[in-house]
């Protein structure tokens, strides 16, 4: 796509790939399909091409950001379209810079800017977001004298937090080691499904490997990075860096938002002083499945005959990092198991980090969507690789089939339950 960008006009070290990304744009329609807001909306600037031109209009100058804003906060990020692009355009490359862009130059209503404000400061922070989680289901009864933004959020607060074990900082392999590696705990996850490190280490632990888990552990920064503020996002991610000891054969994580994010290091510490250690922490990193697919599992028992499980693909784990295979190959190797995938699986659940609370409408629509999917497959279990996915998934089938349960699982959960201990 031809352009009259001014790449010092952005003053952003993102500013190369972003022209980049424009440039390969061909305009010739395959992300359409594969967009979610595009499918719900139909609308042309409300797809992948669309909010291209938005972006060239603004960096170009022709266009206020206030304009093209309300199109550009409804895209998910999920990046269905970079893996449905014939040109291989870097569409996460460019709305990541963008948003930092923008965020320099329009102005949010006040509503807005405390919701921000709520949500930065308590997600990425695991003892306040519990706190928060505590202190919002004591207003649950009062939600109707509250304002949308946060009747929103209150919706989503559970009824029951679980208990918080502490988790060991070195997990012994069983049996003869067969290396060593480290886990990423992320921040909401350790509050909403603390069982999801659990039954990470015990897969783990069960084929051979010591997992080594650092204390004080930060927020990887997808939360920033997502909403433009790559300065927070930076601050946040650095303090994962030195944490880890030498000599690890991976860092584990087990969210795809975070590995996904972690993929992105390159571009978000770009001339930066710690950009070579970004990247140096960014290449240790492995998706839970992805570790596990390049080593030969210890056989697992049944955890039932006959059972039906769907699979369910994290955006953030198909399309961000091109990881499809590795999970179901590990979940066949499962005895007592038929494996399904879910229709137009490739289309996002409405997730997408803190996009159900800043879209909701439209979040609901795609999450209603999602369970009708699933349900019509008569599982037992759904099964993915991604906290938000599970928060999302789970409250529209409770509200599609509150009398019908299927369980909504984490991969690990699942390949915990054929290593019982």
């Amino acid at each position: 796509m031809e352009h009259k960008i001014d790449p010092r006009s952005i003053a952003l070290p993102q500013a190369s790939a972003m022209i980049s990304a424009i440039s390969s744009c061909v305009h010739c329609g395959f992300c359409l399909p594969t967009c979610p807001t595009y499918q719900v909306l139909e609308e042309e600037m409300d797809s992948p091409r669309g909010r291209i031109v938005l972006m060239r209009g603004v960096l170009e100058g022709s266009l206020e950001v206030s304009d093209a804003t309300p199109y550009l906060d409804r895209c998910l990020g999920c990046l269905g379209c970079v893996t449905a692009c014939p040109s291989g355009v870097q569409y996460g490359e460019l709305i990541t810079g963008f948003r930092a862009f923008a965020s320099r130059k329009q102005h949010h209503g006040l509503a807005t800017r405390l919701l921000d404000r709520l949500i930065h400061e308590t997600l990425p922070y695991p003892n306040r977001f519990r706190w928060a989680m505590r202190l919002a289901r004591a207003f649950l009864p009062l939600r109707a004298l509250f304002p949308r933004p946060l009747r929103v959020m209150l919706d989503l607060v559970p009824q029951h937090l679980p208990s918080q074990d502490r988790i060991p900082q070195y997990n012994p392999a069983e049996g003869k080691s067969r290396g060593k590696v480290g886990l990423l705990v992320g921040c909401v996850q350790q509050v909403l499904a603390p069982e999801i490190n659990a039954s990470t280490i015990r897969v783990l632990s069960a084929n051979g490997f010591d997992v080594i888990v650092p204390s004080g552990q930060s927020c990887c920064g997808a939360l920033g990075m997502h909403t433009g503020n790559l300065e927070a996002a930076q601050h946040l991610a650095a303090r994962n860096f030195s944490l880890f000891p030498e000599g690890l054969d991976a860092i584990i994580t087990n969210a795809a938002g975070c590995g996904s994010c972690i993929g992105e290091y390159g571009l978000l510490y770009r001339g930066t002083a710690r950009e070579e250690a970004a990247s140096k922490f960014a290449a240790q990193v492995k998706d839970l499945t992805e570790f596990l697919h390049l080593h030969e599992l210890v056989p697992m028992s049944s955890p039932g005959e006959n059972l039906r499980v769907a699979m369910h693909d994290a955006c953030h784990l198909t399309h961000a990092q091109g990881i499809h295979s590795a999970p179901r190959a590990l979940i066949r190797q499962i005895p007592g198991l038929k494996l399904v995938d879910v229709p137009d699986g490739e289309i996002c659940c409405g997730s997408a980090g803190t996009y159900n609370l800043q879209q909701p409408e439209i979040a609901a629509e795609l999450g209603a969507k999602k369970a009708r999917a699933i349900a019509a497959l008569g599982v037992d279990i759904v099964v993915m690789g991604n906290i938000g996915c599970m928060v999302q998934i789970r409250k529209y089938l409770d509200q599609l089939a509150p009398g019908r349960k299927i369980q909504v699982m984490h991969t690990s959960e699942l390949l915990a339950l054929g290593y019982p201990r």
